[in-house]
């Protein structure tokens, strides 16, 4: 598998296997670790993130405290089995798809393949959508200024953000992780600046057992795209067995279990602080707008520093984690593109491959963002199940079936992961079928 969606700027891909494995010290956390840390935390920061606090407070707060408890060891045993799935391999550059190949044959690999693709690209049409929002809504309420054009807006933006990718990877890479810094200050700052608003009365409402069970069953798969940075894994996996040899298994899963912990800190604070701040009616108001819970917040909130910071956040959390989706998607659809035609017994060439995938991009992120479908209804009718079944259900099925896996078994993490897998997959479902 092409190692394309790696977040972190000092990684470059490896044809060999490595020569310099288990030279840093995997006891010691270092520079490289810290880079893959903020690299996976810009990953998962995104859409998802901003439109958390909508659908998870319209529940209630009690609700979401139970989220809190649950969300910190789902994402964290989740990542950490699909990077040991991808560090199961016996070749050295073997990326999540090799993988596959390797141990389920080369059908299987095509199939993971497609739905890897699936499990992505619908987050770039969610992030389509919620750019050209943020920024109308921008425009309109903090600038004073009319309304564009919806499709002159949406083409400007997205050639925009594609440009950056045309100017090369390298500089992509570097542009994500900078904008990493910047939005955890802001975001935390804003967690503390929300506090005199808080309405404790929230916490005094508790709902009926049926509501607070269908509350939980259908936020999950919006908690599952939320905190979501399985595009970076297979390259992260991939590039710690390059740095730590036989122990990149236990410094990933330092890493993973770092990340999780900022994740479910940061997040999960601002979840609270704008929830508490907030009644439902407003989140209702803000669902029915189809904005992130910031730009919300810009246009109802009296302080000048919300106004402006609040879609400057959305803004930033959304290009950071953008581009790695992005180009976890491409490698996806080339992949599929590949594989197709090297079946057929034809050679194609990379270029036109790259040139046709960016065309298709363009013009589809384009399109579905002057139709401005809700977003959260995309969130959990598109993004969810298939991240569920390639995070959560497929390392659970390799532990079962693959020997190199086989001493994972056998732990209450592995029940946890099945149990949150099914409900996502079932709540989605559910909701399709009502």
């Amino acid at each position: 598998m092409n190692k394309e969606i790696a977040t972190n700027p000092d990684f470059t891909e490896a044809t060999t296997p490595p020569q310099h494995a288990e030279t840093l010290d995997a006891n010691h956390w270092n520079k490289q670790d810290t880079t893959w840390l903020l690299s996976l935390f810009g990953t998962a920061v995104g859409a998802g993130i901003l439109f958390l606090p909508i659908n998870a407070g319209l529940g209630g707060f009690w609700p979401l405290v139970i989220m809190a408890l649950l969300v910190g060891p789902m994402i964290y045993w989740a990542h950490r089995n699909l990077s040991r799935f991808v560090l199961s391999s016996n070749k050295a550059n073997a990326g999540i798809t090799d993988v596959v190949e390797e141990h389920f044959g080369a059908g299987s690999g095509k199939l993971i393949t497609l739905l890897y693709f699936l499990a992505i690209y619908p987050i770039l049409l969610i992030y389509g959508v919620s750019i050209t929002n943020t920024v109308d809504s921008f425009m309109v309420h903090q600038l004073g200024m009319v309304s564009p054009a919806r499709w002159l807006l949406s083409i400007t933006l997205i050639i925009g953000m594609m440009s950056v990718m045309l100017a090369g990877e390298k500089i992509m890479l570097k542009i994500t992780q900078f904008l990493v810094y910047p939005l955890v200050i802001i975001l935390f700052g804003m967690s503390l600046f929300l506090i005199p608003d808080w309405n404790l009365s929230a916490v005094s409402q508790v709902p009926d057992a049926i509501d607070f069970t269908s509350t939980l069953w259908l936020t999950i798969p919006v908690l599952v795209f939320a905190f979501n940075h399985s595009p970076a894994i297979s390259s992260f996996a991939v590039k710690q067995r390059e740095q730590y040899g036989d122990r990149a298994v236990e410094k990933s899963d330092a890493i993973l279990k770092r990340t999780s912990a900022m994740l479910l800190g940061f997040v999960m604070f601002f979840v609270f602080s704008v929830v508490l701040s907030l009644t439902p009616e407003m989140l209702a108001e803000a669902k029915e707008q189809n904005l992130t819970v910031l730009s919300y917040l810009a246009n109802v909130h009296s302080s000048p520093l919300i106004a402006y910071f609040g879609p400057i956040v959305a803004f930033v959390a959304i290009i950071s984690s953008f581009f790695g989706h992005y180009l976890g998607a491409r490698e996806g659809m080339n992949g599929i593109i590949m594989k197709q035609a090297q079946s057929m017994g034809k050679n194609v060439s990379l270029k036109k491959v790259n040139q046709f995938t960016l065309g298709f991009m363009v013009i589809t992120l384009w399109l579905v963002s002057v139709l401005n479908p809700g977003i959260l209804g995309m969130i959990e009718n598109l993004g969810g199940p298939i991240i569920a079944t390639i995070l959560f259900l497929m390392p659970m099925y390799a532990i079962k079936r693959v020997p190199a896996m086989a001493k994972y078994q056998g732990t209450i993490a592995n029940v946890f992961i099945t149990c949150m897998g099914l409900i996502a997959i079932s709540a989605i479902v559910f909701k399709l079928l009502a």
